[in-house]
């Protein structure tokens, strides 16, 4: 539970920059990049104006991050055009007060980003490609990143500065730790003896049309910029591929492997220079009859490598002393070196196993080394490549054809799919995703769409296929059952209803149990992490009003099966903080006042709101919910 606290305290920004700024680079307000001609803003926050194109790219990111949840696209694109005139009003505000990140923090943040990264290390020319593909100049992205931490900054300054009281936590675990004693009686669905009648399937045939739709579809035409196939196209040569073998021979290589043991003579208060070498050498002229780690368990002033024989495993550069390494590396295998001088004082060194390193023949790997040539080649002309995919294809938005030819790809075609479901490119949800944004619906090509990290689309519609209302027929069967599940989970909740008035007027759960043939089910000192017991009952059980005085508290919870489960809440006993939750006192404190400075944050966000200038066309887009 704390732990959920703390995820959920995070705010908007914190942890949400890399989603705002990320590829493909979704930023609110990102717009300004077309002529906005005579357009008219969809919203506007002072003298920022929102256009149609902007809540459609808000819309692109809301509708990859919420897929799934059976949420509908206006209620999306609502959402979307919220969050961005949220984020217009804190921006202003924090520009008006002179809050700004350094250009040293910016700078890191943006070094930081996977997205521009190559073998760990930022990458300027992938920094430079993307930032094309998604039509951005270097400055806008700079200033993106920017106004972006230094939103971030001012939530901090407010939820970081927020605390919880002891009496704050304790409040917390009084509730969180709260037992409950219920009985309770579950009211099965019936089945339902008569059927539905022909008028109440046709009623509700017509009365929920939409859920009987068959879905929206559509086939397009794409092209793929793929860097295997980029990689391809670059010519190899005997030569070439020698003289990167040689580059990058220690990619073929496997290091020497060297484990030592040893035995340490210390150098101490009791034990001098002198002395500490002297025993050093009498135990190299006793090795010439003794074992080598039964003497180091006998002498080794280590002894922690002296319960082992002196082992100190695995010999790494870098680690020992000077002296110590160069002794260890010169060693041969079951070799005993001279008395070796370090810091401790003197060591005795054995090499007790050795496997020198390895470089794998140039025809043993030579095609393995084509591929790695053919793809380092290629990566910089596949960049350059994706600009020039991003901007032929925005050129010419009503064709394909002109990215084509200035590429050399082929314009390939899908299969019918829906939103939900595809085949072969169309497998990929965001290929779905952007097939069904207004862009491509009206005909133009689709903006980049980053598939991994080396492949990139551009798609168009090629046929569009609304949704149509099936037949009847088809769907009789279906309905006749929706409808007696209806009526049976009619019957329950009425029953449940007839209990539950019975209850609380003074009858007992056993005689209405017994009268209705159903089983009482108690459950003494309930508390909040009884996994066993189904979600939807425990939410209601601890929403449920105290009893008061002797009088049980009596309410109903519904499940999703549609079965009425009626309550009885006999006793309510405030929970206490138990010695595990002692143990994650800091945690609940911390996670206490994140969440509480998180409130806050939000508070002063709804306040900014109410006090901007702020103006939505109601008719452009359905109000939020």
């Amino acid at each position: 539970m704390l732990t959920k606290i703390r995820e959920k305290s995070q705010g908007a920004f914190a942890g949400g920059i890399l989603v705002l700024i990320g590829v493909p680079f979704v930023l609110w307000g990102i717009n300004n990049y077309m002529d906005n001609g005579q357009e008219p803003p969809v919203a506007s926050v002072g003298d920022k104006d929102f256009y149609q194109r902007d809540v459609n790219k808000a819309y692109e990111q809301y509708s990859q991050s919420l897929r799934g949840m059976g949420i509908d696209e206006q209620s999306l694109k609502s959402q979307a055009l919220q969050k961005l005139i949220k984020d217009e009003v804190l921006l202003q505000y924090v520009q008006a007060r002179g809050l700004t990140a350094t250009d040293d923090a910016v700078r890191d943040f943006i070094k930081g980003l996977e997205y521009f990264q190559t073998d760990g290390h930022f990458d300027d020319s992938k920094y430079k490609s993307l930032l094309a593909t998604q039509r951005l100049s270097s400055n806008e992205f700079v200033s993106r990143v920017k106004n972006a931490l230094v939103m971030e900054q001012f939530q901090h300054s407010i939820v970081d500065s927020s605390f919880a009281s002891q009496y704050d936590v304790e409040s917390f675990f009084k509730i969180q730790n709260q037992q409950r004693d219920v009985d309770y009686v579950t009211v099965p669905l019936q089945p339902v003896a008569q059927p539905p009648k022909d008028e109440e399937i046709a009623a509700y045939f017509q009365q929920h049309q939409d859920a009987y739709q068959t879905p929206e579809q559509m086939s397009i035409d794409y092209v793929e910029l793929s860097l295997a196939d980029w990689a391809k196209k670059v010519e190899v040569s005997e030569d070439k591929l020698k003289a990167f073998y040689n580059e990058q021979k220690d990619q073929y290589s496997t290091p020497e492997r060297r484990k030592i043991s040893h035995i340490l003579f210390a150098v101490d208060a009791k034990t001098s220079e002198q002395a500490a070498l002297a025993k050093a050498q009498q135990a190299k002229q006793a090795l010439a009859s003794k074992d080598f780690a039964a003497l180091a368990a006998e002498l080794s002033d280590d002894k922690a490598s002296a319960k082992n024989g002196g082992d100190l495993g695995l010999f790494s550069a870098g680690v020992m002393e000077k002296d110590f390494e160069a002794a260890a590396t010169a060693l041969k295998l079951g070799e005993v070196s001279a008395p070796v001088k370090s810091a401790f004082g003197y060591h005795l060194i054995k090499v007790t196993e050795l496997v020198p390193a390895q470089t794998k023949p140039y025809e043993s790997v030579k095609d393995e080394v084509t591929r790695a040539y053919q793809k380092a080649q290629a990566e910089t002309g596949f960049y350059e490549a994706g600009e020039k995919l991003a901007e032929v294809s925005y050129q010419n938005p009503d064709n394909l054809q002109a990215a084509a030819d200035a590429l050399g790809l082929t314009i390939k075609k899908s299969a019918l799919f829906t939103k939900e479901h595809g085949e072969g490119v169309a497998a990929d949800d965001k290929i779905r995703s952007a097939a069904f944004t207004d862009e491509v619906l009206q005909g133009n090509n689709s903006t980049p769409i980053e598939l991994g990290s080396d492949v990139l689309v551009v798609l168009r519609m090629q046929e569009h296929k609304p949704a149509a209302t099936r037949d009847l027929a088809a769907v009789r069967l279906d309905i006749a059952a929706i409808l007696s599940n209806d009526k049976a989970k009619q019957w329950a909740a009425d029953l449940a209803k007839q209990i539950k008035s019975r209850l609380q007027a003074g009858e007992s759960l056993q005689a209405v149990a017994s009268e209705n043939k159903l089983e009482i089910k108690s459950l003494k000192e309930l508390t909040r992490r009884k996994a066993e017991v189904p979600g939807p009952l425990l939410q209601a059980i601890f929403k449920a009003a105290k009893p008061v005085g002797d009088k049980p508290s009596i309410f109903i919870a519904p499940q999703p099966s549609g079965e009425q489960i009626v309550v009885s809440l006999t006793k309510v006993k405030d929970g206490v903080m138990g010695e595990d939750d002692k143990k994650q006192l800091e945690l609940a404190k911390k996670s206490i006042g994140n969440a509480l400075g998180e409130a806050e944050f939000n508070a002063v966000l709804n306040s900014l709101q109410a006090d901007a200038d702020i103006s939505v066309q109601t008719k452009a887009l359905p109000a939020a919910e």
